[in-house]
């Protein structure tokens, strides 16, 4: 599923907030009265093309300062137990910041193990990047993390990244490489 909306929206910082440096994943304050353009808004989060030529993440916490409201992580819509699909569906929400197509249809989760107890389902997912290097693994790890714990029913998430395999755009669904003009 393709959601969420690519762009070229100027506006202008009406706060300082943070913005997660793209690809190095470095946090940086972004300063109140400076142009950005909204580049991509999906998953909940917003990429921004700065001044200086640097794409920064900004988290739907800080969706104010960009002049869009915050949305809240949506409530999961299942019943009953956790299933992979059930998990599947809530990484549709998670999204590369310089690719817009969720992880799920670029290939990049390649596990996802459901034990059940009575703490709740614990889940092991285990995931990888386009690039090994990319700083923003973190940013989507913590990401996956958050969304699968917001699943009613879910006690714990670990989220292990792995390089074996090495992700290659083969991995890619035909959805994502429709959305991306490689068919």
């Amino acid at each position: 599923m393709i959601s969420g909306t690519t762009g070229h929206e100027r506006t202008t910082l009406t706060r300082d907030c943070i913005g997660i440096r793209i690809p190095d994943g470095i946090p940086t304050t972004l300063l109140a009265g400076s142009p950005v353009i909204i580049t991509q808004q999906l998953g909940g989060s917003y990429t921004v093309s700065c001044e200086g030529g640097y794409l920064a993440r900004i988290d739907s916490a800080d969706a104010d300062a960009i002049g869009k409201t915050a949305k809240p992580l949506p409530a999961a819509d299942h019943r009953g137990a956790i299933t992979k699909d059930v998990v599947y569906h809530q990484l549709e929400s998670v999204y590369d910041p310089e690719i817009p197509v969720n992880i799920v249809e670029l290939g990049l989760i390649y596990d996802c193990d459901i034990k059940e107890d009575a703490a709740g389902a614990r889940i092991r997912i285990e995931m990888t990047l386009t690039a090994p290097g990319c700083g923003m693994g973190p940013v989507l790890q913590e990401d996956v993390r958050r969304k699968v714990t917001a699943l009613p029913g879910v006690g714990s998430v670990q989220v292990d990244m792995i390089f074996d395999p090495p992700w290659d755009a083969s991995m890619m669904s035909d959805v994502a490489r429709l959305e991306l003009g490689m068919m």
